[in-house]
């Protein structure tokens, strides 16, 4: 089964459409179960596409944010997931307390980690099975906070966990269990930089981190920049 792609002009016109493809998801899960819980990644394209998802005529008191990944850093950071995924939301009607950060600052990481799962269980069951996750891509075939090399990429007993040290910075992440019993992965790959590791996540390529979400349910948008085949 070949990964379904979407491929548009440009950044902006990606992260529309990624948008819209969310808002739809967004009301057909309210209809059948009552809620939409949505896990969302960093990078510069997302914060487009959920400004754009903001504007959605959407049932918002029944929609649920939560983080893919977070860089451990202070609140209000410039590096931090939560102030761009805030800002861009800024102007929906969503409550504060519908949106989920991971507990970064938290003094004891390991505890903000269990504190994070607990609260997955609590508005997405037991084990939690999340609507909706937005990964991005990166240059070495990353994605959430799931990096070459890091021993997190062997974690199967738990949703949530701590990273290595990875641009200078540790992270907070949800790990491969909880990311592929999701019904719904989005990837929003854009800019020729993302082309050779997006050829390889389409072919299934298991050697990348990416490789290894299940595409079963995966949806692709990009633009042609990133899916123009690498000479």
């Amino acid at each position: 089964m070949r990964i379904e792609v979407y491929s548009y002009s440009d950044d902006e016109s990606t992260a529309r459409a990624a948008a819209k493809y969310i808002a739809a998801e967004a009301r057909s899960a309210v209809v059948a179960r009552g809620r939409f819980v949505m896990a969302v990644s960093g990078g510069r394209t997302p914060w487009i596409m959920l400004r754009a998802l903001a504007t959605e005529a959407l049932r918002w008191e029944h929609i649920h944010v939560v983080q893919v990944d977070e860089r451990v850093a202070p609140a209000g950071d410039a590096d931090r997931n939560l102030t761009h995924l805030l800002e861009s939301l800024a102007h929906s009607p969503i409550r504060p307390e519908q949106i989920h950060a991971m507990p970064v600052e938290s003094p004891d990481l390991e505890t903000g980690v269990a504190r994070y799962a607990a609260t997955l269980r609590d508005i997405a069951g037991t084990p939690p099975v999340l609507d909706l996750v937005h990964l991005g891509l990166g240059p070495d075939g990353h994605t959430a906070s799931l990096v070459p090399g890091d021993p997190v990429l062997k974690i199967t007993e738990a949703d949530v966990a701590l990273t290595g040290e990875y641009q200078h910075r540790r992270r907070m992440t949800l790990t491969y269990p909880i990311i592929n019993r999701a019904r719904r992965i989005l990837w929003l790959a854009t800019g020729s930089e993302k082309a050779i590791m997006l050829a390889r996540l389409r072919q299934g390529d298991q050697s990348i981190p990416a490789g290894k979400i299940n595409q079963e349910r995966a949806v692709i948008f990009s633009d042609q920049a990133a899916t123009k085949v690498p000479a």
